[in-house]
Protein backbone atom coordinates (compact mmCIF):
# COMPACT_ATOMS: atom_id res chain seq x y z
CA UNK A 1 0.00 0.00 0.00
CA UNK A 2 1.55 3.18 -0.82
CA UNK A 3 1.18 6.50 1.55
CA UNK A 4 0.01 9.35 0.55
CA UNK A 5 0.81 11.80 3.11
CA UNK A 6 3.88 13.25 1.32
CA UNK A 7 2.46 14.09 -1.94
CA UNK A 8 -1.15 15.01 -0.28
CA UNK A 9 1.50 17.68 1.67
CA UNK A 10 2.19 19.33 -1.61
CA UNK A 11 -1.35 18.88 -3.15
CA UNK A 12 -2.34 21.13 -0.21
CA UNK A 13 0.10 23.52 -0.93
CA UNK A 14 -0.74 24.49 -4.17
CA UNK A 15 -4.49 24.26 -3.67
CA UNK A 16 -4.54 26.65 -0.84
CA UNK A 17 -1.30 28.99 -2.73
CA UNK A 18 -4.16 28.86 -6.07
CA UNK A 19 -7.38 28.40 -4.41
CA UNK A 20 -8.20 25.40 -6.69
CA UNK A 21 -8.99 22.00 -6.92
CA UNK A 22 -7.19 18.99 -6.13
CA UNK A 23 -7.38 17.32 -9.24
CA UNK A 24 -6.31 20.97 -10.90
CA UNK A 25 -3.19 20.72 -8.50
CA UNK A 26 -2.24 17.40 -9.31
CA UNK A 27 -2.50 18.58 -12.90
CA UNK A 28 -0.30 21.75 -12.40
CA UNK A 29 2.55 19.44 -10.20
CA UNK A 30 2.42 16.47 -12.26
CA UNK A 31 3.24 19.50 -15.60
CA UNK A 32 5.71 21.22 -13.35
CA UNK A 33 7.26 17.76 -12.13
CA UNK A 34 6.63 18.38 -8.49
CA UNK A 35 8.94 20.73 -8.38
CA UNK A 36 7.36 23.40 -5.95
CA UNK A 37 9.90 26.15 -6.91
CA UNK A 38 8.98 26.13 -10.25
CA UNK A 39 5.28 26.49 -9.56
CA UNK A 40 6.10 29.81 -7.56
CA UNK A 41 8.55 30.87 -10.25
CA UNK A 42 5.74 30.60 -12.49
CA UNK A 43 3.13 32.46 -10.86
CA UNK A 44 5.29 35.38 -9.87
CA UNK A 45 6.28 36.08 -14.15
CA UNK A 46 3.66 34.68 -15.54
CA UNK A 47 0.78 35.14 -13.16
CA UNK A 48 -2.08 32.51 -12.37
CA UNK A 49 -4.55 32.59 -15.19
CA UNK A 50 -1.51 31.71 -17.89
CA UNK A 51 0.39 29.42 -15.75
CA UNK A 52 -2.78 27.39 -15.19
CA UNK A 53 -3.25 27.53 -18.90
CA UNK A 54 -0.33 26.76 -20.06
CA UNK A 55 -1.14 22.91 -18.11
CA UNK A 56 -4.26 22.54 -19.66
CA UNK A 57 -6.14 23.28 -16.73
CA UNK A 58 -9.45 25.12 -17.14
CA UNK A 59 -11.44 26.76 -14.15
CA UNK A 60 -15.13 26.29 -13.75
CA UNK A 61 -15.50 30.03 -13.24
CA UNK A 62 -13.63 30.62 -16.30
CA UNK A 63 -15.66 28.61 -18.66
CA UNK A 64 -18.79 30.29 -20.32
CA UNK A 65 -19.54 26.32 -21.19
CA UNK A 66 -20.13 25.87 -17.47
CA UNK A 67 -21.53 29.15 -16.56
CA UNK A 68 -24.08 29.10 -19.22
CA UNK A 69 -25.49 25.65 -18.67
CA UNK A 70 -25.66 26.00 -14.73
CA UNK A 71 -28.35 29.48 -15.57
CA UNK A 72 -30.18 27.11 -17.94
CA UNK A 73 -30.42 24.13 -16.02
CA UNK A 74 -31.25 21.51 -18.85
CA UNK A 75 -33.33 18.51 -17.90
CA UNK A 76 -32.24 16.07 -20.77
CA UNK A 77 -28.41 16.33 -23.03
CA UNK A 78 -27.47 14.81 -26.08
CA UNK A 79 -24.10 12.53 -25.74
CA UNK A 80 -22.26 13.93 -28.86
CA UNK A 81 -20.22 10.58 -29.13
CA UNK A 82 -23.26 7.72 -29.17
CA UNK A 83 -25.92 10.16 -29.77
CA UNK A 84 -28.69 9.44 -27.28
CA UNK A 85 -30.93 11.99 -26.10
CA UNK A 86 -30.58 10.72 -22.02
CA UNK A 87 -31.70 12.43 -18.78
CA UNK A 88 -29.00 15.45 -17.39
CA UNK A 89 -28.52 13.05 -14.21
CA UNK A 90 -27.03 10.14 -16.71
CA UNK A 91 -23.99 13.01 -18.24
CA UNK A 92 -21.16 14.32 -16.50
CA UNK A 93 -19.89 17.71 -17.89
CA UNK A 94 -15.96 18.49 -16.88
CA UNK A 95 -14.81 21.56 -15.65
CA UNK A 96 -14.25 22.41 -19.76
CA UNK A 97 -18.07 22.93 -19.83
CA UNK A 98 -17.99 19.72 -22.34
CA UNK A 99 -20.89 16.92 -21.34
CA UNK A 100 -21.00 13.88 -22.44
CA UNK A 101 -23.16 10.54 -20.98
CA UNK A 102 -21.52 8.41 -18.57
CA UNK A 103 -21.49 5.07 -20.35
CA UNK A 104 -19.25 7.33 -23.20
CA UNK A 105 -17.14 8.73 -20.38
CA UNK A 106 -16.45 5.47 -18.48
CA UNK A 107 -14.94 3.76 -21.48
CA UNK A 108 -12.82 6.74 -22.57
CA UNK A 109 -11.52 6.64 -18.60
CA UNK A 110 -11.11 2.66 -19.04
CA UNK A 111 -9.04 2.79 -22.31
CA UNK A 112 -6.54 5.63 -21.02
CA UNK A 113 -6.00 4.24 -17.58
CA UNK A 114 -5.39 0.65 -19.58
CA UNK A 115 -2.93 2.45 -21.86
CA UNK A 116 -1.13 3.75 -18.47
CA UNK A 117 -2.39 7.05 -18.74
CA UNK A 118 -2.83 9.40 -15.38
CA UNK A 119 -3.79 12.56 -17.04
CA UNK A 120 -7.25 11.85 -19.00
CA UNK A 121 -7.92 14.67 -21.74
CA UNK A 122 -11.67 15.62 -22.52
CA UNK A 123 -13.44 13.70 -25.33
CA UNK A 124 -14.36 16.88 -26.86
CA UNK A 125 -12.05 17.20 -30.37
CA UNK A 126 -9.06 19.75 -29.83
CA UNK A 127 -9.90 19.95 -26.10
CA UNK A 128 -6.86 19.60 -24.29
CA UNK A 129 -8.08 19.82 -20.66
CA UNK A 130 -7.70 17.52 -17.98
CA UNK A 131 -10.59 15.59 -16.59
CA UNK A 132 -11.64 15.39 -13.08
CA UNK A 133 -9.80 12.34 -11.19
CA UNK A 134 -12.72 12.25 -8.58
CA UNK A 135 -15.42 12.20 -11.41
CA UNK A 136 -13.01 9.56 -12.97
CA UNK A 137 -12.67 7.31 -10.14
CA UNK A 138 -16.24 7.96 -9.79
CA UNK A 139 -17.87 6.68 -12.56
CA UNK A 140 -14.62 3.90 -13.74
CA UNK A 141 -15.51 2.09 -10.00
CA UNK A 142 -19.16 1.74 -10.47
CA UNK A 143 -17.70 -0.65 -13.70
CA UNK A 144 -14.02 -1.67 -13.37
CA UNK A 145 -13.28 -1.42 -9.61
CA UNK A 146 -9.83 -2.69 -11.12
CA UNK A 147 -9.39 0.21 -13.52
CA UNK A 148 -10.30 2.75 -10.52
CA UNK A 149 -7.55 1.59 -8.10
CA UNK A 150 -4.71 1.13 -11.25
CA UNK A 151 -5.75 4.59 -11.83
CA UNK A 152 -4.80 5.74 -8.16
CA UNK A 153 -1.58 3.74 -8.14
CA UNK A 154 -0.67 6.01 -11.63
CA UNK A 155 -1.09 8.90 -9.85
CA UNK A 156 0.66 8.24 -7.00
CA UNK A 157 3.73 6.41 -9.33
CA UNK A 158 4.00 9.80 -11.17
CA UNK A 159 4.76 11.42 -7.79
CA UNK A 160 7.38 9.13 -7.23
CA UNK A 161 8.90 8.82 -11.05
CA UNK A 162 8.53 12.64 -12.08
CA UNK A 163 9.55 13.82 -8.56
CA UNK A 164 13.44 14.73 -8.31
CA UNK A 165 13.47 14.13 -4.60
CA UNK A 166 12.46 10.56 -5.20
CA UNK A 167 13.71 7.53 -6.73
CA UNK A 168 13.33 3.76 -6.97
CA UNK A 169 16.19 1.92 -5.68
CA UNK A 170 18.17 0.43 -8.46
CA UNK A 171 18.89 -2.96 -7.33
CA UNK A 172 18.66 -5.80 -9.46
CA UNK A 173 16.68 -7.71 -8.76
CA UNK A 174 14.54 -5.26 -7.29
CA UNK A 175 13.91 -4.69 -3.99
CA UNK A 176 10.40 -2.66 -4.40
CA UNK A 177 11.81 0.41 -2.35
CA UNK A 178 11.72 4.28 -3.75
CA UNK A 179 14.10 6.32 -1.60
CA UNK A 180 13.32 9.99 -0.60
CA UNK A 181 16.03 12.56 0.34
CA UNK A 182 15.38 15.59 2.57
CA UNK A 183 15.96 17.79 -0.52
CA UNK A 184 16.82 17.65 -4.60
CA UNK A 185 20.21 18.50 -5.29
CA UNK A 186 21.34 18.36 -2.03
CA UNK A 187 25.08 17.60 -2.08
CA UNK A 188 24.99 16.05 1.21
CA UNK A 189 22.40 13.10 -0.36
CA UNK A 190 24.52 12.65 -3.68
CA UNK A 191 25.60 8.97 -2.56
CA UNK A 192 22.66 7.25 -0.78
CA UNK A 193 22.38 3.61 0.70
CA UNK A 194 19.19 1.93 0.45
CA UNK A 195 17.93 -0.03 3.47
CA UNK A 196 18.29 -3.12 1.32
CA UNK A 197 22.14 -2.35 1.21
CA UNK A 198 22.30 -0.76 -2.36
CA UNK A 199 24.60 2.27 -2.43
CA UNK A 200 24.19 4.47 -5.43
CA UNK A 201 24.24 7.88 -6.66
CA UNK A 202 21.26 9.78 -6.72
CA UNK A 203 22.03 11.79 -9.62
CA UNK A 204 22.57 9.20 -12.37
CA UNK A 205 21.22 6.22 -10.22
CA UNK A 206 24.31 4.26 -10.87
CA UNK A 207 26.91 2.31 -8.07
CA UNK A 208 28.01 5.13 -5.91
CA UNK A 209 31.63 6.50 -8.01
CA UNK A 210 32.69 9.25 -6.08
CA UNK A 211 35.20 10.93 -6.45
CA UNK A 212 34.59 10.71 -10.08
CA UNK A 213 31.56 13.14 -11.24
CA UNK A 214 28.28 11.59 -13.31
CA UNK A 215 29.27 12.80 -16.87
CA UNK A 216 32.62 10.77 -16.25
CA UNK A 217 32.25 7.91 -14.66
CA UNK A 218 29.51 7.12 -17.57
CA UNK A 219 31.85 7.44 -19.99
CA UNK A 220 34.13 5.18 -18.17
CA UNK A 221 31.55 2.61 -17.43
CA UNK A 222 30.69 2.75 -21.27
CA UNK A 223 34.42 2.15 -21.78
CA UNK A 224 35.23 -0.44 -19.54
CA UNK A 225 32.38 -2.35 -21.32
CA UNK A 226 33.40 -1.79 -24.78
CA UNK A 227 37.43 -2.63 -23.86
CA UNK A 228 39.74 -3.25 -21.37
CA UNK A 229 40.77 0.09 -19.98
CA UNK A 230 38.66 -0.01 -17.11
CA UNK A 231 38.97 -0.17 -13.03
CA UNK A 232 39.30 -3.87 -13.47
CA UNK A 233 41.68 -3.71 -16.25
CA UNK A 234 43.81 -1.42 -13.91
CA UNK A 235 43.77 -3.87 -10.84
CA UNK A 236 44.57 -6.80 -12.97
CA UNK A 237 47.53 -5.50 -14.91
CA UNK A 238 49.34 -2.32 -12.83
CA UNK A 239 51.54 -2.91 -9.82
CA UNK A 240 51.96 0.12 -7.53
CA UNK A 241 55.84 0.83 -6.89
CA UNK A 242 57.02 -0.04 -3.52
CA UNK A 243 58.92 3.28 -3.57
CA UNK A 244 56.38 6.19 -4.93
CA UNK A 245 53.43 3.88 -5.36
CA UNK A 246 52.50 5.31 -8.57
CA UNK A 247 50.86 2.21 -10.89
CA UNK A 248 53.25 0.51 -13.49
CA UNK A 249 52.13 -1.13 -16.52
CA UNK A 250 54.18 -4.29 -18.10
CA UNK A 251 54.11 -4.79 -21.94
CA UNK A 252 55.77 -7.90 -22.28
CA UNK A 253 59.12 -8.71 -21.20
CA UNK A 254 60.50 -10.73 -18.24
CA UNK A 255 59.11 -10.47 -14.82
CA UNK A 256 61.65 -7.41 -13.52
CA UNK A 257 60.21 -3.82 -14.34
CA UNK A 258 61.41 -0.56 -13.34
CA UNK A 259 59.33 2.55 -12.38
CA UNK A 260 60.16 5.93 -13.36
CA UNK A 261 61.63 6.66 -10.16
CA UNK A 262 64.09 4.03 -10.71
CA UNK A 263 63.24 0.93 -8.12
CA UNK A 264 63.04 -1.94 -10.18
CA UNK A 265 60.84 -4.54 -8.52
CA UNK A 266 59.73 -8.37 -8.98
CA UNK A 267 56.30 -8.64 -11.31
CA UNK A 268 54.83 -11.32 -9.72
CA UNK A 269 54.39 -10.48 -6.19
CA UNK A 270 55.43 -6.80 -6.37
CA UNK A 271 58.33 -6.80 -3.90
CA UNK A 272 61.48 -4.44 -4.62
CA UNK A 273 64.58 -5.97 -6.19
CA UNK A 274 67.46 -5.09 -7.70
CA UNK A 275 68.53 -4.27 -11.06
CA UNK A 276 70.42 -7.79 -11.83
CA UNK A 277 68.60 -10.64 -13.38
CA UNK A 278 67.90 -13.38 -16.62
CA UNK A 279 64.94 -14.38 -17.98
CA UNK A 280 64.57 -17.12 -15.80
CA UNK A 281 65.18 -15.08 -12.27
CA UNK A 282 65.81 -12.20 -10.50
CA UNK A 283 69.17 -12.22 -8.49
CA UNK A 284 68.46 -12.04 -4.60
CA UNK A 285 65.15 -12.43 -5.17
CA UNK A 286 62.98 -14.74 -3.47
CA UNK A 287 59.65 -14.48 -4.45
CA UNK A 288 56.52 -15.02 -2.64
CA UNK A 289 53.68 -15.19 -5.99
CA UNK A 290 50.82 -16.37 -3.78
CA UNK A 291 51.12 -13.93 -1.16
CA UNK A 292 47.95 -12.58 0.55
CA UNK A 293 46.23 -8.82 -1.30
CA UNK A 294 43.97 -8.21 1.63
CA UNK A 295 42.45 -4.38 0.85
CA UNK A 296 40.53 -2.22 3.49
CA UNK A 297 37.50 -1.04 1.78
CA UNK A 298 36.81 2.32 2.90
CA UNK A 299 39.98 3.79 1.17
CA UNK A 300 40.54 1.30 -1.75
CA UNK A 301 37.10 2.10 -2.63
CA UNK A 302 38.06 5.95 -3.32
CA UNK A 303 41.35 5.06 -4.89
CA UNK A 304 39.64 2.71 -7.35
CA UNK A 305 37.22 5.44 -8.29
CA UNK A 306 40.10 8.36 -8.34
CA UNK A 307 41.64 6.35 -11.40
CA UNK A 308 38.82 6.93 -13.86
CA UNK A 309 38.33 10.70 -12.78
CA UNK A 310 42.24 11.00 -13.60
CA UNK A 311 42.07 9.29 -16.63
CA UNK A 312 39.34 11.84 -18.01
CA UNK A 313 40.83 14.69 -16.06
CA UNK A 314 44.56 14.42 -17.39
CA UNK A 315 44.90 11.81 -20.14
CA UNK A 316 41.61 10.63 -21.83
CA UNK A 317 39.16 13.46 -21.54
CA UNK A 318 39.10 16.10 -24.10
CA UNK A 319 35.97 17.50 -25.13
CA UNK A 320 33.18 18.11 -22.71
CA UNK A 321 35.90 17.06 -20.11
CA UNK A 322 38.76 19.73 -21.37
CA UNK A 323 39.90 22.44 -19.20
CA UNK A 324 39.85 26.05 -20.37
CA UNK A 325 43.02 27.09 -21.93
CA UNK A 326 43.76 29.91 -20.24
CA UNK A 327 43.61 27.49 -17.08
CA UNK A 328 46.26 24.79 -18.24
CA UNK A 329 48.77 26.11 -16.04
CA UNK A 330 46.38 26.06 -12.88
CA UNK A 331 45.43 22.27 -14.54
CA UNK A 332 49.40 21.22 -14.45
CA UNK A 333 50.10 22.45 -10.51
CA UNK A 334 46.84 20.76 -9.53
CA UNK A 335 47.40 18.05 -11.23
CA UNK A 336 50.49 18.01 -8.96
CA UNK A 337 48.68 18.26 -5.46
CA UNK A 338 46.27 15.47 -6.72
CA UNK A 339 49.10 12.87 -7.84
CA UNK A 340 50.41 13.42 -4.37
CA UNK A 341 47.20 13.04 -2.02
CA UNK A 342 46.05 9.63 -4.39
CA UNK A 343 49.95 8.45 -3.83
CA UNK A 344 49.71 9.13 -0.20
CA UNK A 345 46.33 7.68 -0.34
CA UNK A 346 47.75 4.10 -2.07
CA UNK A 347 50.66 3.91 0.28
CA UNK A 348 48.48 4.16 3.60
CA UNK A 349 45.95 1.78 2.08
CA UNK A 350 48.60 -0.83 1.07
CA UNK A 351 49.83 -0.11 4.98
CA UNK A 352 46.64 -0.60 6.91
CA UNK A 353 46.05 -3.35 4.42
CA UNK A 354 48.67 -5.56 5.71
CA UNK A 355 48.38 -4.62 9.00
CA UNK A 356 45.13 -6.30 8.97
CA UNK A 357 45.61 -9.30 7.65
CA UNK A 358 49.01 -10.05 10.20
CA UNK A 359 48.62 -11.99 12.78
CA UNK A 360 47.77 -10.22 15.72
CA UNK A 361 50.45 -9.75 18.47
CA UNK A 362 49.63 -10.14 22.03
CA UNK A 363 50.15 -6.30 22.80
CA UNK A 364 46.32 -6.40 21.22
CA UNK A 365 44.97 -2.82 22.51
CA UNK A 366 48.33 -1.89 20.96
CA UNK A 367 47.53 -3.51 17.50
CA UNK A 368 43.79 -2.22 18.00
CA UNK A 369 45.33 1.60 18.34
CA UNK A 370 47.26 1.90 15.64
CA UNK A 371 45.05 0.37 12.98
CA UNK A 372 42.21 2.91 14.35
CA UNK A 373 45.32 5.72 14.20
CA UNK A 374 46.10 4.57 10.55
CA UNK A 375 42.46 4.60 9.28
CA UNK A 376 41.82 7.87 10.47
CA UNK A 377 45.09 8.88 8.36
CA UNK A 378 43.74 6.97 5.38
CA UNK A 379 40.14 9.03 5.99
CA UNK A 380 41.75 12.37 6.33
CA UNK A 381 43.41 11.92 2.76
CA UNK A 382 40.73 10.99 1.25
CA UNK A 383 38.83 13.94 2.42
CA UNK A 384 41.72 16.28 1.16
CA UNK A 385 41.58 14.52 -2.47
CA UNK A 386 38.02 14.73 -2.55
CA UNK A 387 38.29 18.42 -1.46
CA UNK A 388 41.22 19.10 -4.14
CA UNK A 389 38.97 17.50 -7.45
CA UNK A 390 36.36 19.80 -5.88
CA UNK A 391 37.45 23.30 -5.16
CA UNK A 392 41.11 22.75 -7.39
CA UNK A 393 40.54 20.43 -10.55
CA UNK A 394 36.33 20.44 -11.54
CA UNK A 395 36.51 24.58 -11.85
CA UNK A 396 39.24 24.56 -14.54
CA UNK A 397 36.70 22.17 -16.69
CA UNK A 398 34.62 24.27 -19.47
CA UNK A 399 31.48 21.92 -18.29
CA UNK A 400 30.87 22.99 -14.69
CA UNK A 401 30.76 19.03 -12.40
CA UNK A 402 30.58 18.57 -8.84
CA UNK A 403 30.71 15.86 -6.60
CA UNK A 404 29.88 14.99 -3.04
CA UNK A 405 31.98 15.87 -0.11
CA UNK A 406 33.61 12.84 1.24
CA UNK A 407 31.68 11.31 3.58
CA UNK A 408 33.94 8.88 6.12
CA UNK A 409 30.94 6.85 7.14
CA UNK A 410 30.08 6.17 3.56
CA UNK A 411 26.44 7.02 1.63
CA UNK A 412 23.86 8.48 3.62
CA UNK A 413 21.48 6.07 4.87
CA UNK A 414 18.17 6.98 3.04
CA UNK A 415 15.02 7.35 4.24
CA UNK A 416 12.15 4.30 2.61
CA UNK A 417 9.83 6.65 1.32
CA UNK A 418 7.55 3.44 -0.34
CA UNK A 419 8.03 -0.07 -0.82
CA UNK A 420 5.79 -1.70 -3.90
Amino acid sequence: MYPLYPQQQDLSAVMNLLNIKQHAARTLLIHHRWKMHCIYDHLDRKGRGRMLTEACIVLPENNSMSAAGSRTHPTRVTCNVCFEDLPITEASTMDCGHCFCNDCWTEHFFASINSGCKQIRCMEVNCKAICDEDMVRRLVDQKYPAASKRFSRLLLESYLEDNDSVKWCPSAPHCGRAIQVAAAGDERHSEVACPCGVAFCFSCTAPAHSPCPCPMWEKWEAKSHGDADSVKWILANTKSCPRCSKPIEKNGGCNLVQCKCGQCLCWLCGAPTGKEHTWERISGHSCNRYKEEEEEEAGDKPLSRSYAFAYYMFDGGGGEFEAHPAERASLAVARNLFEDQQQQLEHHVEHLSRMLAADVPEEVAVAKQDAVNLAKIVEAICGKMYRCIQDELLPLLVQPMSIPAYRPDGPDKAEEFVRA
